[in-house]
This record gives structure tokens, C-alpha cells and sequence, in this order.
């Protein structure tokens, strides 16, 4: 398994991470079988939030847990919060929230309930989930305090955060922000393609993102992939999709010859970028979860890279 550090700490983790949004679909059995599944093949990284499933994807996992023999130290266990839940519009694993809320008192509690769900003693990392427009770095950084003094937190960090947002945060708090979990993947590339586009006028010129990924290389924060495979937000996979044609040839010829899976290369090309990401997994399939995790051995050249990325709908200025 390729690992890589995370963030600015001297922990190594797993380059693949398993994301349990999906778990609220599973007997606490079946997803005691996804945990060994990805435990075998190396994988030491779980991804959670308070609102996966409305809480029971958490809930499942922490039966999982006892269930598969594994100890809580064989895992690096990472959730996020911030985001209340509006019912009316949330269902299984597909979930909105009614407002974002960095409050001090609505972020303590937020773990305190990730940790009764998990049945753990801490976290190891926990996130913001997407930004909230009324944060006030002072609460959110007491927040964090009171949560690493009480045992509850050991890290931190943020999802959907821009450059800015992130400086904003970090000025106040006490602790270093490790990771950025964001949207990246083969037909999700806005964060390099405006780069690319330097100095152009064309759509793809535009910068939507601040220059996230080269402000995450210069502050040591781990870019977490979220939706490797999908394209658009929630429009669904690319992976054999008929609307993609040139760019599942172009995966599938690069599978075959290196005996793997079109996941695998798909893995490989995030992987392969020199911000050393982590790539979260979010199947609760074993057998698309181990032909995911094989593109950790896929080392693609630089020309395979590019050529997956023109296959995409991409070009060069």
C-alpha cells in the first residue's frame, strides 16, 4: 500500500482512505466484512461525518468495529460536522443541510455525538465540513481547544475550504489545520485547469478555487479527494458511462495493459499528482473497493496522465 503523510504531522496513512457515507445501507455484519476487506489490503484510513446517513452510517460503523475483531488503533478515524440537517430534504445517504453552524456549542456537541455513534474514545482528526459564512474563528478555535485539552480531537482541519477561508481560520487557532478534503477526480478538474489556462480568456481560464492545490502544497495540508469517479456533484460515475466514451477507451487500454480495473487508473491519476493526495473511497462494495485500491501500485507515466486528462474533454493552450 502507498502511504503518505498526512498534513504537516509525522503520521503516515494509507494513500486510498474508505469513506462510510454508503454504510447506512449495510447490516453492521456487512460492513464488518468491508472493514477487513480494506484492513487486508492496507488501507488504515476511515472517513466519516455527523451527517452520513443521518448519523447511522457512523452508528453502523461503530457496531462494524466491535464486530471485526480490529482494534480502534489499526484505524485513523477522521469525521467532520458543521452542517445542520434539513429532514425534509434528506434521505438514506443523500443528505443537505439547512444552515452551516460553527458555533462553539453546536461543534462540541457535533463530536460528542460522533463519538457515542462510533463508540470511541476520540478522533483523530475532525473536519469542518463546508464553510459557514457566520464563523467566528475565536468560537471555532475555543471549540478546538476545549476539544484537544478534554482527549476528544487529536488533529483538525477542513472541507470545501478556498485559500482565504482557511487563512482566516488558521490566524485564530492554536492548532495547525492538516487536511482540505475537496472534490477532485479525472472529470472534476477546476483546481488545475485554470492554471493550465494561465493568461488565456477561455472558460477554463477561470479561477474558481483560489489556487487551492498550490496553497495546500506551500502550507503542508493533505488534499483528501472526495468522488473520484464521479462527474459533476452528484450526477453519478464516469466509469463506463456511455456519455464518456473516449475517456473509458483510454482507461480501459490503460487498465489492460497493466492488468487492473478502469477504478484503478482512475485512482492512479489523482495519485499521481505531486501534492501526494489521499483518494477517498466511497464504494461499500468489496470487490470495487479492492479494484480501486490496486491503482495504489499503478505508477502512470507523465504522457498517460496528460492523455487521460485530454480523454476527459481537456486541452492544452
Amino acid at each position: 500500500m502507498k502511504t503518505i503523510q498526512l498534513g504537516s504531522t509525522t503520521t503516515s496513512v494509507s494513500a486510498v482512505a474508505l469513506g462510510i457515507m454508503r454504510m447506512v445501507s449495510l447490516t453492521p455484519t456487512q460492513a464488518a466484512q468491508v472493514l477487513a476487506t480494506v484492513h487486508d489490503q492496507g488501507v488504515n484510513f476511515i472517513d466519516g461525518a455527523d451527517i452520513y446517513g443521518n448519523g447511522q452510517s457512523e452508528t453502523t460503523f461503530g457496531m462494524a468495529l466491535k464486530q471485526s475483531g480490529l482494534k480502534r488503533e489499526d484505524f485513523f478515524i477522521q469525521s467532520k460536522g458543521g452542517i445542520v440537517l434539513d429532514p425534509k430534504r434528506s434521505k438514506g445517504d443523500l443528505v443537505f443541510g439547512q444552515r452551516y453552524d460553527f458555533s462553539k456549542a453546536h461543534l462540541i456537541s457535533a463530536v460528542d455525538g460522533i463519538l457515542e455513534r462510533m463508540q470511541l474514545d476520540y478522533l483523530d482528526a475532525f473536519l469542518l465540513h463546508r464553510p459557514d459564512v457566520l464563523m467566528e474563528p475565536a468560537e471555532v478555535a475555543a471549540a478546538f481547544d476545549e476539544l484537544q485539552v478534554a482527549g476528544k480531537v487529536r488533529h483538525f482541519g477542513v472541507s470545501n475550504f478556498n485559500p482565504m477561508q482557511v487563512d482566516l481560520l488558521q490566524s485564530a487557532l492554536s492548532q495547525r489545520l492538516i487536511v482540505n478534503q475537496l472534490q477532485f477526480g479525472v472529470m472534476h478538474t477546476g483546481p488545475i485547469d485554470f492554471g493550465l489556462h494561465t493568461n488565456m480568456q477561455d472558460n477554463r481560464s477561470i479561477n474558481h478555487d483560489g489556487e487551492i492545490i498550490e496553497y495546500s502544497r506551500l502550507h503542508q495540508m493533505t488534499i483528501q479527494a472526495w468522488s473520484p469517479y464521479q462527474y459533476g456533484m452528484f450526477a453519478g460515475t464516469f466509469i463506463d458511462n456511455p456519455k464518456f466514451p473516449t475517456l473509458n477507451t483510454k482507461l480501459q487500454a490503460l487498465a489492460t495493459s497493466r492488468g487492473v480495473t478502469k477504478n484503478a487508473i482512475a485512482t492512479a491519476w489523482i495519485l499521481r499528482h505531486p501534492a501526494n493526495m489521499q483518494v477517498i473511497l466511497g464504494s461499500m462494495n468489496p470487490q470495487h473497493l479492492t479494484e480501486s485500491i490496486a491503482g495504489t501500485g499503478v505508477n502512470l507515466t507523465r504522457q498517460e496522465w496528460y492523455d487521460i486528462y485530454f480523454a476527459a474533454g481537456n486541452d492544452l493552450p
